[in-house]
């Protein structure tokens, strides 16, 4: 399944030996066993008021953070082979290190982009709804699945930055649902700076635009935040979004970035289409 929320309560409850004085069994504290106790209680509790549905859709599921079994296979995942610098997926073998047609054409501005899975069907939804329907609570699983899918760059990052939203957008949408998966995918020793980046200006949406008009309505609108620029300097960055299709906005923030004095900047995202150039 995609996500189980934290579990291990009843295993861990038992973990304390009540006729012994509370000793430990397992290493365990008395006190955090029965935590994790009250935790699967206030949770139990939690899934009889508001029973847990699919991540993607309405259907009901045993835990909080779970997909139902039909949206669980439609799920396309990113897997090898792919390109090594964008990220997109061949459709025939292809050796390490191998280049799209894309990428050999007009090399991007980052070092090299991964994405957990692709954009289209459930994977398309899981970004709708995590963006638009404020389902924030599967930003975590989402974020698990990315820190697999990128794991070499978290490795390589020395700061972590989401792509930022315009003030404006974020007073709407109350949360910038890229710095949540920054969050959830950190699992290195780098640093999430989620305000290394600023929106300077409201952009259109881009959901609609073509490649060229994305390019221009983009173009110089993120800068990097005065107050970091010695913290950017010949450091390795990973720039974290939601989804990847031109690639036009990871453009425009890594090129802020290097502008800054970055040595490189890798990109991860939740989702990518199959195709940057469209």
């Amino acid at each position: 399944m995609l996500y189980d929320m934290p579990g291990g309560a009843r295993q861990s409850a038992m973990a304390v030996d009540p006729a012994g004085g509370g000793r430990l069994i397992g290493g365990m504290a008395p006190t955090q066993a029965w935590r994790q106790a009250a935790q699967a209680l206030m949770q139990g509790g939690m899934n009889m008021l508001l029973p847990p549905h699919c991540g993607a859709c309405d259907t009901a599921v045993d835990m909080p953070g779970r997909l139902c079994a039909d949206c669980w296979s439609k799920v396309g995942f990113t897997v090898a082979p792919y390109c090594a610098r964008c990220g997109t997926p061949f459709e025939i073998e292809a050796e390490n290190g191998a280049l799209c047609a894309a990428c050999m054409r007009t090399p991007p501005a980052y070092r090299r982009a991964r994405a957990a899975i692709l954009y289209r069907n459930v994977g398309r939804d899981l970004v709708l709804v995590l963006k638009m329907a404020d389902r924030t609570w599967i930003a975590p699983a989402l974020g698990g699945w990315m820190a697999g899918a990128g794991a070499e760059l978290l490795r390589d990052a020395d700061l972590i930055a989401p792509v930022p939203l315009h003030r404006w957008r974020l007073l709407s949408r109350r949360f910038n649902q890229s710095a949540m998966l920054a969050a959830a995918s950190r699992a290195s020793g780098a640093t999430l700076m989620p305000d290394l980046l600023v929106r300077a200006r409201a952009t259109k949406s881009q959901a609609r635009l073509s490649a060229v008009e994305r390019r221009h309505n983009v173009q110089g609108a993120f800068r990097l935040r005065r107050r970091h620029a010695e913290l950017v300097r010949d450091k390795s960055i990973l720039l974290v979004d939601d989804v990847i299709t031109t690639g036009a906005t990871a453009e425009a923030c890594v090129k802020a970035l290097l502008g800054g004095g970055a040595a490189a900047v890798d990109v991860l995202t939740l989702a990518r289409t199959l195709n940057r150039s469209t």
